[in-house]
């Protein structure tokens, strides 16, 4: 039993070096054959998100045969270094990843991903640039104007600050948000860069203004402002305001004034009063109305923390409790003192206690007299 077991390992040993050493021979034939190969053909795959190409197959393959220093097709496959090859593309502007390999027919494939603008960037001196969505900075093409959000009046420096690049990813933040969403690629015209280095949207409906701040909570930002696309300005029209501010958390202040005009104070504490007043009025009424004042109105609504399909019902609210744009209006005055002839104030007397008559008087009853009688 020994014996036979023994003489059975050794088969079973010499079996499986057998297979072994016949795939090694395959193989090493196979890599024989193909250093021994030539290259048949190539093909060129680029991929795009947004379908821009602002490189073509052309571009790719004149890359291919700078590097090579000749033609592709016909060049033996072990002449291809293929990693050397894919670092050489993504130096290129306009690609992001490149990935080569060869098939079984000795046919070279070539995959580009090219880079996405999400922005055009205009600075203060009239230069131009795009931005990726990774906030790289990117040049024009001769062959391509992508369609992308538009950014008016940023600093013009060789060498960006640390404010510089915080306004840069500022912008990288509202841009991949604005080109991921349809409605407001139709809608935005172009967003300007004030000198505080906040945003103002221009849009392509209505003629108004729109105050969105910095980056931060953009997402929140335009839904609120498109709550009050769908809830006010879908009733009054889009050229009823002139600037709409979004940049405080949980409403929007729509203003009849351009710019930063001064509101008279006491016409505006008229308006404030006036719209306290029809809010009141307006507690139990179900249905959302916006109260139009001559300077500003807010609306307490925020889209942040409700979907932009649940629309809740808007109510107004008292300025001064929400970033009021003029802080030093006081809705209540203090009650004027009174005054005597001579200028001296003059204390209100108290109202004294009047005596409370019964609504009702039982009549007295009549004394008894001796007799048993009454008087």
């Amino acid at each position: 039993m020994n014996a036979q077991t023994t003489i059975r390992k050794i088969l079973f040993i010499t079996v499986w070096l057998c297979i072994g050493g016949g795939m090694f021979t395959l193989l090493l034939a196979a890599i024989s054959k193909k250093n021994k190969g030539l290259c048949k053909d190539y093909h060129i795959a680029i991929k795009g998100a947004y379908n821009n190409f602002f490189i073509d197959k052309k571009d790719v393959e004149q890359l291919l045969m700078n590097t090579t220093k000749g033609n592709i097709k016909g060049r033996p496959v072990a002449s291809f270094n293929l990693h050397e090859l894919e670092q050489m593309l993504e130096q290129n502007t306009w690609i992001e990843e490149a990935e080569l390999y060869f098939d079984n027919q000795d046919i070279l494939h070539v995959t580009v991903i090219e880079k996405e603008p999400v922005a055009r960037i205009f600075t203060t001196e009239g230069n131009s640039f795009y931005m990726d969505s990774l906030g790289r900075k990117m040049p024009l093409s001769d062959k391509l104007s992508a369609r992308v959000p538009v950014f008016t009046n940023f600093p013009d420096k060789k060498r960006m600050s640390g404010m510089d690049s915080v306004l840069l990813n500022d912008v990288r933040v509202t841009a991949n948000f604005i080109v991921n969403q349809p409605f407001w690629m139709s809608q935005v015209a172009q967003i300007d860069i004030t000198a505080e280095r906040k945003f103002e949207m221009v849009p392509v409906i209505g003629n108004h203004l729109v105050k969105l701040g910095d980056g931060e909570n953009i997402a929140q930002k335009f839904n609120r402002l498109l709550l009050f696309y769908r809830q006010v300005l879908s009733k009054t029209g889009f050229d009823k305001y002139k600037v709409i501010d979004v940049q405080y958390k949980g409403q929007v202040v729509a203003s009849n004034y351009a710019g930063d005009a001064k509101v008279d104070t006491a016409q505006l504490r008229k308006n404030v009063e006036k719209l306290l007043q029809q809010s009141r009025d307006a507690q139990n009424d179900t249905v959302m109305r916006a109260m139009p004042v001559t300077g500003k109105y807010t609306l307490e609504v925020d889209s942040a923390s409700a979907p932009v399909t649940d629309l809740p019902i808007i109510n107004n609210i008292n300025p001064e409790k929400h970033n009021n744009p003029n802080p030093r209006l006081s809705i209540s005055s203090p009650p004027v003192p009174l005054r005597d002839g001579g200028g001296q104030a003059v204390k209100p007397k108290p109202k004294q206690m009047e005596k409370k008559k019964p609504k009702a008087v039982m009549p007295k009853k009549p004394a008894e007299d001796a007799n048993g009688g009454y008087n």
